[in-house]
This record gives structure tokens, sequence and C-alpha cells, in this order.
């Protein structure tokens, strides 16, 4: 097994904070809040914006129309795009509730965006402060100049490992995913079969999944989407090694779907082969006592405990043993992870944090400070940036591939080392 060294932090939850904030919400549109069906991003908006009204703060949502979670919304789009068939256009369709939202930002103590980097521009235009989570992946190197244009703006990393590309970025903190407490329940008994939740891309590796299940000669299941963008790979690769004795392609199932999905695995395969931001389908498993068998790509060391709540393996030989070796893990300490680290709780009172810091602040005059504080170099480098950054997106295809662009403006899925809150910081 490959030994991945892992900070250990503490248990604590921070209590409410005593001052009510006017907090506003900008979700992507993409998918509804939380989705129907496949979206961590839009799941992730939901669980924090309804544990923040619970919290006692005011929350303001912006997302698509279809939106059902328990927060006042303001619509930004009367549909989720996806579900429209408007996905491909979906950056321009985000500029009316963006305009709305700044318009008018003065109905708010501070506006937390979930849209990557496109409020960047109009965050610079007000008194309001703005932070924005970075939910999906950043070494796109065709879009890395456009962040280092705006390294003033404050961001939150949703793993350590996600930072890497950009250092230079006004990283405020670090705050892992979590979901409510009772949204899935724990399952003691170990299931019978391996499962894969997600979608078909080739970064998530589930024909490597194949392999594994097929090598340890135990029952694969398989729930995934599979985007257009994603439907040669899966015609032409993964569509073939469904013939695999054991092997069900279930497809795309709903949160509902999740628990027996999950609860009655005996453990979740994630074989990523790609830098994962976060891996929200890991703290899933968990929240069901399912141990994660996974590559070391991404967060994955941040999330998982290695020979604890499952087994993290570099080789096709190292996630075959891994199976072999499960009754090692026991699915009661996979749960205790998911409540010591994962909760919505957890991560909403990691967000009040930033939200009480950036509102007790002169909002113009921190920025310029943090502007003035950059090195002459990093100043040069935004700059050149500014000036240079739209030839790099004249390719037809970036080197990630069109699938890898769209996720960093839509759906990614998937903290502060402190004496108080359960999340590190770099």
């Amino acid at each position: 097994m490959t030994v991945v060294r892992r900070e250990k932090t503490p248990a604590a939850v921070l209590p409410a904070s005593t001052r009510p904030l006017r907090i506003a919400q900008l979700a992507p549109l993409f998918e509804s809040v939380p989705p129907k069906l496949y979206g961590g991003t839009e799941r992730i908006v939901a669980y924090l914006a309804e544990e923040l009204v619970r919290r006692g703060h005011e929350v303001t949502l912006f997302a698509a129309g279809d939106s059902t979670a328990n927060v006042p919304l303001e619509p930004g789009s009367p549909q989720s795009l996806r579900l429209s068939g408007l996905d491909h256009l979906g950056p321009v369709f985000h500029l009316p509730m963006l305009s709305e939202v700044y318009e008018n930002a003065n109905r708010f103590d501070v506006i937390h965006s979930h849209i990557d980097c496109l409020s960047f521009p109009l965050a610079r235009t007000v008194q309001v402060p703005t932070v924005s989570t970075m939910h999906g992946r950043l070494d796109l190197k065709e879009v890395l100049p456009i962040y280092r244009s705006y390294s003033d703006m404050p961001v939150v990393s949703i793993s350590n490992d996600q930072r890497h590309p950009l250092p230079e970025m006004n990283w405020v903190r670090t705050i892992y995913h979590g979901l409510p407490r009772n949204l899935l329940n724990f399952s003691s008994g170990s299931g019978k079969y391996l499962a894969f939740l997600g979608r078909i891309c080739p970064e998530k590796r589930p024909d490597l999944a194949i392999e594994v299940a097929r090598r340890s000669g135990v029952p694969l299941k398989i729930a995934a989407k599979v985007d257009r963008l994603d439907r040669e790979y899966f015609d032409n690769v993964i569509k073939p090694m469904l013939s695999t004795p054991g092997v069900e392609f279930i497809g795309e199932i709903n949160e509902r779907q999740k628990q027996e999905f999950l609860g009655n695995a005996l453990a979740l395969l994630f074989p990523i082969d790609w830098p994962e931001p976060f891996g929200l389908v890991m703290i899933e498993a968990l929240a069901c006592g399912t141990p994660v068998i996974a590559r070391p790509c991404g967060s994955v060391p941040e999330i998982l405990q290695d020979g604890v709540t499952g087994f993290i393996g570099s080789s096709l030989e190292e996630l075959v043993s891994a199976v072999e070796n499960l009754g090692a893990i026991s699915r009661q300490r996979c749960r205790d992870e998911f409540e010591t680290r994962f909760t919505a709780e957890v991560m909403a009172a990691n967000y009040e944090r930033v939200y009480d810091e950036l509102a007790g602040a002169d909002w113009k005059t921190r920025r310029n400070t943090v502007r003035r504080s950059r090195s002459l170099r990093d100043a040069s480098l935004a700059r050149y940036a500014a000036r240079h950054w739209h030839p790099a997106l004249r390719h037809e295809r970036p080197s990630a591939g069109k699938a890898q662009v769209h996720q960093l403006f839509s759906t990614g899925y998937e903290a502060d080392r402190s004496e108080t809150i359960s999340t590190p910081e770099i």
C-alpha cells in the first residue's frame, strides 16, 4: 500500500455566530440547488445555505429557478441549464445574475460566489466583500493567467492540494465540504459488491474500477452519468467492458438512491487519475460507513486515512490487494470520521469565520493592502496576464480537454489547522 502522511485535526465545531449576517450565495446555474441528479457544487451550496440559516443568518440564494433549497431564492435563470440543453453556453447565462447581485450589493454584508472566477471583475467595483470558493480544478494552464490577474481576490480552497497551481492567490482558508449529519445513515452490515459513483470520464478511471473488480472477483455496480463530451469515451472504452461478468451499469442515480447504493456496498472505488479538488462521493461513502479505495491523487490523502477509513494505492495490484483487506476496516470508524470532519455544521462554522473577518474589515482598504503587499514579481505577472490571457484560449481544445474546461465553470466534485476547527490549513 502507498504510505501517505496525514495531519490529524481536532474535532470541535464553533458555536453559531452572535452577529447575524446578510449573505448572498451565488450558485452555478448548470444544475438546480440542490441538483436533481448529478452536481456536487450545487449540492454543497444547498447544504451550506440551509445550515447558515439554521445558525441565524439571513441568506439569499441566487441560483437556477428550479432550485428547492429551503432558503429565499432569486432565480438567475428560469431552469437549470443542463436540463434546458444550454449548459454549453453556461458562463454567458451567468452575466445577468451577476449584474443583479452587484447592482444591489448594499443589501448584503458579504457575497459568497461559487461560480469560480466569473464574479472577480464585478467584485472589485463594490465596497461589499466577495469571497469565492474554488470548486473546480485549477491546473489548466490556459486559464492560470486569468486567475493571476485577480490575485487580490479572497478565495477559499476545498483542499490544500487544490492550491498548488496558484500559490500566489489570496487564499484565506481551506474548507472541506460537509453533508447534513442525517442525510445518509450508517449501515453496519458489510456489502457484497464494490461501488463506483459519479461521472463516466477518462480522469475518473471507471475502466480501472472494472479491472479491479475483475481481478478481485467481487461484483461491481456503476452508478454514473455520461456527459455529451464523454459519450465517445463511454461508447469506445467503457461500454465494451460492461460485458465483464459481475459488472452492472445502473446509470445516473438521485440523492435518495445513494443511501442504498453506497450503504450496501463493500467499498467505494475511487481510482481517479487527475488532481481531484475534493471528491464529494468519498465523504458520502464514509457517512454510510462504507470504506473507500482510492488512488493518491489530488485531495485523496487529505480526506482518507490509509488503513483506517479505506486504502490508498497507486497501482492496480495495490488496489486489488486493498479489496482483499477490507475486513480490517471498521465501518463505524468511517462514520465517526465523517461526523468529526465532514458535516455541514463544521463546514458552515468555517465559512462563518471567513464571513466575520471580511465583513468586519474595510473591504476597499483591505483589498488595496493585499494588492500592494504582492511582490514586484507577482505584480508584473498579473499585468502580463491581463494583457496576454486571450491568446491562450484560441486553441479549439485545451490540453486538458473541453470537458475539464466546462467543469471549471460547473460542478466540480468535489482547511485551517486551528485549535478549534476540524479542518487543516497550509
